[in-house]
């Protein structure tokens, strides 16, 4: 009498061998990404959407191969069965394994790649810093779309952001912003802020953010040259977009 294939994800186990099912070996098809492992390491985290696809008799689809398929991107999946095989947190590609933590409800997973460096200094510290930042993602839009709008039989195009890190800076730079607006230019204003980060700090936001929608962006200072008392481009800064 031949052995069972436990390779094979039709193997129907026993409901009274529980730990010969938790060791049966399963093949995953995770969105054309190939992995092995075992049902008990699927099922490490109790109550997960993960654990609960390998515990009742309703299992996900197979493919041709007989190969259970997850209809899900499964780059840095690898990465997730590392942490239920040895508690390993993900170092690389952070932000990614955690949406892929989300979704299959690895809780105890989110939550310490929320300790992260990576996570961490991106919540704790940047969004909070943008939260004090008037009408950010609003301003961001505005950027964008007028980019695109100028963008016609041209390579670049150039909008000019103001950045006013104080109130005072609000006031001094009036006559600047007037010079501008003679000269019809596109100027996108952020701030007053009260917190400690620096302009270079928020010009540094806005481009990652920017180029997270998929854009190539650079700033540059930007002066009026109209002779004001102050340097115009301690407020003022080109923005590049780049088409081609």
């Amino acid at each position: 009498m031949s052995l069972p294939d436990l390779k094979s994800p039709h193997v129907k186990l026993r409901p009274s061998s529980p730990g010969v099912q938790l060791q049966s070996v399963v093949q995953l098809n995770i969105g054309g990404h190939v992995y092995s492992t075992t049902v008990g390491t699927l099922r490490k985290i109790p109550n997960s959407k993960l654990s609960e696809m390998f515990s009742g008799p309703s299992k996900p689809k197979t493919d041709a191969e007989g190969r259970y398929f997850i209809d899900r991107d499964g780059t840095h999946f690898g990465l997730i069965l590392e942490y239920l095989r040895t508690q390993a947190v993900p170092t690389h590609h952070v932000q990614e394994v955690r949406c892929e933590a989300v979704f299959y409800e690895l809780k105890p997973l989110v939550k310490l790649l929320d300790e992260t460096p990576q996570l961490f200094g991106e919540t704790v510290g940047r969004q909070q810093f943008l939260s004090r930042v008037p009408n950010y993602q609003e301003n961001l839009e505005i950027i964008i779309r007028v980019a695109r709008a100028e963008a016609i039989a041209a390579r670049y195009s150039n909008i000019i952001v103001c950045v006013l890190r104080s109130e005072e800076d609000l006031a001094r730079c009036r006559d600047a912003m007037s010079s501008l607006n003679t000269e019809k230019e596109s100027v996108v204003t952020f701030g007053p802020w009260k917190a400690p980060a620096t302009v270079e700090d928020l010009l540094d936001c806005i481009k990652m953010d920017i180029e997270a929608k998929g854009y190539r962006v650079s700033f540059e200072p930007h002066s009026t040259d109209k002779g004001f008392l102050f340097k115009s481009y301690d407020y003022f800064y080109k923005m590049n977009f780049q088409w081609w």
